[in-house]
C-alpha cells in the first residue's frame, strides 16, 4: 500500500510543487554537507558537468556525486539547473557538479564554462536505452513533461506497437542525433566519454575511479567500495520499493534482444541508421 502511495504521490503532484520541492531539498542537502563534512582534498576543477541522454542511470549518478564522500574528497555541491530555470549563464555556480544535463553537443560547446572544468557525458545502447524508455515511459516515469501523453499511447498499444510508436517518438524528439552529436564531436582533454555498461558492470569500481580522477577527485579504494555499495542497484532499489516506483527496472546490457522481432529492429535502424555501429556496440546478439 506504502508503494501504491508513493506512485500516485508521484504521478498527481503538480509539477511546480515537485520542482519547489526539490529545490528545498538540494539547498538542505548541501547545507548539511557543508556543515558536518570536513573536506579533506578539493577537486582543480571550478565546475564539473554530467552530460548524459535519458535512461542511463543518470539518477544513480546524481546519488554517486552527491554522497559525504564524494564531497569530502571534492568540495564540490551538486546542482541541477533544470530546478533552476537553466538560469546561471555557466548552467551552475562555481564549485558545483552539473547533474544530468541532457543536451546536445552543440549546446553545451556554446554555454559558458570556466577556465578550469570537466565533463562526462554518458552513453548506452540505443536498444537497450529504446527498452528502458519504454517500460519507463508506459509504467513509471513521473508526469513530467509530454510522458502522461506518451504513456496513454504506449498503454493502448501492445508492446511490439508501443516499441514502434516509441522509436518514432524518440526520433522526431532528436534522441538519437543528440547522442550521435557527442560522439562525431573532435576529441577533448576536457570531455570523457563513459558507458553505461561500464559504470554497471563488472569493473565498475575501476570505471568509477577513472570518472572521478578524470574529475579531479580522487577517493581511496576503501572508501570507494563503501560508496558503490551503498549505491548498488539492489540497495537502491530496495529504497524505492518496487519496479512500479524504481528507476533502477533491470539495466542488463543487450536485454533488447528480449523485446525486438525483427519488425522492431527494421524501424530502429531506419530511425537511427548507423549509430549502433558508430558508438562501438555489437550490431547483432544472440
Amino acid at each position: 500500500m506504502f508503494n501504491s502511495a508513493v506512485l500516485f504521490a508521484k504521478h498527481h503532484t503538480p509539477n511546480s510543487a515537485r520542482v519547489f520541492a526539490r529545490r528545498a531539498m538540494l539547498g538542505a542537502h548541501n547545507t548539511k554537507l557543508r556543515i558536518t563534512v570536513p573536506v579533506v582534498a578539493r577537486s582543480e576543477f571550478t565546475n564539473v558537468y554530467h552530460c548524459a541522454i535519458r535512461k542511463t542511470a543518470s539518477q544513480w549518478v546524481k546519488a554517486i556525486f552527491s554522497d559525504p564522500i564524494v564531497y569530502k574528497y571534492s568540495g564540490l555541491f551538486t546542482y541541477d539547473p533544470r530546478y533552476y530555470h537553466w538560469s546561471h549563464p555557466n548552467l551552475c555556480p562555481p564549485g558545483r557538479v552539473a547533474l544530468s544535463l541532457f543536451i546536445a553537443r552543440d549546446r553545451y560547446d556554446k554555454v559558458e564554462k570556466p577556465a578550469k572544468h570537466r565533463t562526462f557525458y554518458v552513453l548506452r545502447d540505443p536498444r537497450d536505452l529504446v527498452v528502458s524508455s519504454y517500460f519507463s515511459n508506459r509504467d513509471s516515469h513521473s508526469p513530467m513533461g509530454d510522458v502522461l501523453e506518451v504513456r496513454r499511447e504506449l498503454q493502448a498499444r501492445p508492446k511490439k506497437e508501443g516499441l514502434l510508436f516509441l522509436i518514432e517518438d524518440l526520433a522526431k524528439k532528436g534522441r538519437f542525433n543528440s547522442l550521435k552529436s557527442w560522439v562525431n564531436a573532435p576529441e577533448s582533454e576536457e570531455v570523457r566519454i563513459v558507458r553505461y555498461e561500464d559504470l554497471t558492470g563488472e569493473r565498475q569500481a575501476e570505471e568509477v575511479d577513472a570518472l572521478m580522477r578524470h574529475c579531479g577527485i580522487h577517493i581511496p579504494p576503501d572508501e570507494m567500495a563503501v560508496l558503490l555499495d551503498r549505491y548498488s542497484f539492489a540497495r537502491m532499489n530496495d529504497r524505492q520499493g518496487t519496479a512500479a516506483v524504481s528507476h533502477y527496472r533491470k539495466g542488463e546490457p543487450g536485454d533488447w534482444v528480449n523485446h525486438f522481432d525483427d519488425d522492431v529492429q527494421e524501424a530502429f535502424v531506419k530511425a537511427t541508421g548507423n549509430l549502433v555501429e558508430r558508438l562501438g556496440y555489437p550490431t547483432y546478439q544472440h
